[in-house]
């Protein structure tokens, strides 16, 4: 079979378009494949598809394509306008890349495939291009995916927020809880991201009115969102972060008592903050050991073990009363980071209580957290917030980003 045939048929090219040179530089390690169409051939209009409108005139175009073996590949076409009785002039739609791009749809479906297991970086090295041209084609996938979302339905949310910066530079995280995806993602980590996911979520067919639960932290902000925008949403605080809010008070009281204690407590801060199942044997026989000891750490640690038993219990209203007493036994503990928890538990009682009737939790998120935060490690980090969104929708999304290619 001649050559150009075997290119036309590799391309899937059809009438009218042919390849109709093939110029391949070995010394530049470079295929370039040239397309044509038929002479006297006519298009359909590209606004409203009416058939056999005549060619006004072309414009040569250059589109980097999949490579052939270690060879980068380039297809070069004439591009038609056509004359349409209605629209007038307008460009005609070729059928390997989309509009404006320099690309094919089969390099652009490599990127969005490779995009979810590798860094947008070392990407653009395997490829040839810089990354930013790649983040251009990530960008534009999935915020087309992000915008042809459905929310109808959506009715148990979860809210988080993520730095992409070292301790600065937020971005809040929307999830629906049911379907285990992020859905939307916004800047900053106060009250007017919820009133943005209000917005985002009407014009994708979702209602306010029918958001019934959100699991959140204890963010001021975030709860006076809720309150202003999901007006029939009630709160549940996710034990994730109140544990997380426990174990700070905890770290609290030993950074205190190290001062007195430096030998004894030196390194051992995460021997307070993880559960006992999840110490190496090496880390229990120290323990162990501190647990004998008199410090204020040591009480600090078995009230946080007695906490923890609050959420381990089945019946909602044995559980409120175990936490009331918790809460008398933590302040009469006169240890003030845990005085302090006690009595943020009490002004966010409602809350905390509600997780034993919904048992939901921001785990999804945490979750997806872990993997966000793997992914930007590897990255070395996200240059803007743009980047950053949109790997969080990728990583956690479940959205089809990527062109249809046959």
């Amino acid at each position: 079979m001649h050559d150009l045939d075997l290119f036309q048929r590799a391309l899937g090219l059809e009438e009218p378009w042919e390849v109709v040179d093939v110029q391949f530089d070995v010394a530049r390690r470079r295929l370039d494949l040239r397309i044509d169409f038929s002479k006297g051939a006519r298009f359909p209009c590209p606004e409203c598809a009416a058939a056999g409108c005549k060619v006004h005139d072309t414009e040569r175009h250059t589109w980097r394509h999949l490579n052939f073996f270690q060879h980068e590949a380039f297809l070069t076409a004439r591009v038609p306008r056509v004359i349409c009785s209605e629209h007038g002039v307008r460009q005609v739609q070729v059928p390997w890349a989309r509009e404006r791009s320099d690309f094919t749809l089969l390099f652009e479906a490599l990127v969005m495939a490779l995009v979810k297991e590798m860094p947008v970086k070392p990407i653009g090295e395997l490829v040839g291009e810089h990354d930013t041209k790649i983040w251009r084609i990530v960008h534009h996938y999935v915020d087309q995916a992000v915008e042809a979302q459905d929310l109808s339905g959506t009715e148990r949310l979860g809210i988080d927020d993520t730095s992409f910066r070292r301790g600065q530079d937020y971005v809040t995280v929307f999830a629906d809880l049911d379907d285990s995806r992020a859905v939307f993602v916004t800047e900053g980590r106060d009250q007017q991201t919820v009133e943005h996911f209000a917005g985002f979520l009407k014009d994708h067919g979702g209602a306010c009115d029918d958001i019934t639960e959100v699991c959140q932290d204890m963010s001021q902000a975030y709860l006076a969102g809720v309150r202003d925008n999901l007006p029939k949403a009630q709160v549940t605080f996710d034990r994730y972060h109140v544990k997380q809010k426990l174990g700070e008070a905890i770290d609290t009281v030993r950074r205190a008592e190290a001062k007195q204690h430096k030998a004894l407590l030196k390194n051992t801060r995460y021997l307070w903050l993880k559960r006992p199942d999840n110490l190496t044997e090496k880390q229990l026989d120290w323990l162990d050991e501190l647990l004998l000891q008199p410090l204020d750490t040591v009480r600090a640690y078995e009230q946080a073990l007695k906490f923890d038993d609050f959420y381990e219990l089945r019946d909602p209203a044995g559980a409120e009363e175990y936490l009331r007493r918790w809460v008398t036994e933590a302040k009469a503990s006169e240890l003030e980071p845990l005085v302090q928890f006690a009595e943020m538990l009490e002004a966010h009682w409602p809350g905390v209580i509600r997780w034993h009737q919904t048992r939901v939790s921001n785990g999804l998120l945490e979750g997806l957290s872990s993997l966000i935060q793997a992914a930007k490690r590897r990255a070395r980090g996200y240059r803007s917030a743009r980047n950053y969104k949109t790997m969080i929708y990728l990583v956690a999304g479940k959205l089809n980003a990527g062109p249809q290619v046959t």
